[in-house]
């Protein structure tokens, strides 16, 4: 691997995803230099997620997983092969009716495979052999929402009261869903890679906040701000008939899982352009005590 060749990968928010060069061939390599939620393990993590779910889903090959050296100061290193395709953010605003429910069946059907894989409870993974450990602090997505009233103390106090009760509305609903899956928690156009021609899904990057989670998490982040009729609609009917889930009954509970992240990101609006949409959305939410409102704005 010539280590000389990095070039920061297009589209990468973390700074610590590049391409290189290799003997000819292009690959993507990940440099493990900040510690984040999954510490020195990240690098094995993403590893065998991306081996777990080969043949499943688009995914990259590994080839080869390299750990951190104290002494030498070199980070942990995870090298995959290069997916073909394009952003499916860059993909998406140029599409015509027909061609967002090609691509919406797409989105439909990948989600539905995730979902599909089953977890024994919810949780972080901790290790290369994806033990699942457990989530520290909330308990439960009400008082998910009364830690982050801090952080939108510029809302009205009508605006908080009506977050309280979505939420509340919220976790009752997710409750009735007893089962747990592998989430990839950042399913989003951005870490779609897309045909431009057929509009088939190429591949399905970043798996660094996944984990053990409830099934509609991943559909309520597809959603969240994409909401052309033909793309959620075409969404939303081919997860169903691969899950047997009611599309509006899908809906309903892809809203409520979608609550935690959009506390979250609310939390840090100011910060950047997805923060910002994420509080002005949960605002509007919050205003219409309706978990499918939409902001006047955007």
């Amino acid at each position: 691997m010539d280590f000389a060749s990095l070039t920061p990968l297009e589209g990468g928010w973390s700074g610590q995803t590049f391409l290189a060069e290799a003997a000819g061939e292009r690959h993507v390599v990940r440099i493990y230099a900040e510690p984040g939620p999954r510490g020195e393990q990240a690098h094995e993590v993403d590893a065998a997620l991306l081996r777990l779910v080969r043949g499943l889903l688009p995914v990259a090959d590994v080839l080869e997983v390299r750990r951190g050296d104290p002494a030498t100061g070199m980070p942990a290193l995870l090298v995959t092969s290069l997916l073909p395709g394009e952003r499916g953010d860059l993909v998406l605003p140029r599409l015509d009716d027909a061609q967002l429910a090609i691509l919406g069946r797409e989105v439909g059907a990948l989600v539905a495979t995730l979902g599909a894989m089953p977890q024994l409870r919810p949780g972080p993974f901790v290790d290369g052999d994806l033990r699942v450990g457990t989530f520290e602090g909330a308990d439960g997505l009400v008082d998910w929402v009364r830690q982050h009233e801090p952080t939108l103390a510029h809302w009205s106090d009508d605006e908080r009261a009506g977050l309280a009760v979505v939420a509340e509305e919220a976790q009752e609903l997710l409750d009735s869903v007893g089962r747990r899956c592998l989430v990839h928690s950042d399913l989003n156009p951005k870490n779609l890679l897309v045909d431009p021609t057929t509009l088939r899904i190429t591949g399905l990057v970043d798996w660094e906040f996944a984990h053990a989670g409830h099934p509609f998490t991943d559909l309520g982040n597809v959603l969240r701000f994409d909401r052309a009729p033909r793309y959620a609609d075409a969404v939303l009917a081919t997860y169903a008939g691969a899950r047997g889930t009611p599309p509006a009954v899908a809906l309903d509970l892809a809203r409520a899982a979608d609550l935690w992240a959009l506390v979250d990101l609310a939390s840090r609006h100011g910060h950047n352009p997805v923060a910002d949409r994420a509080e002005r959305l949960l605002r509007a939410i919050a205003g219409e005590r309706d978990s499918h409102a939409w902001p006047a704005s955007d």
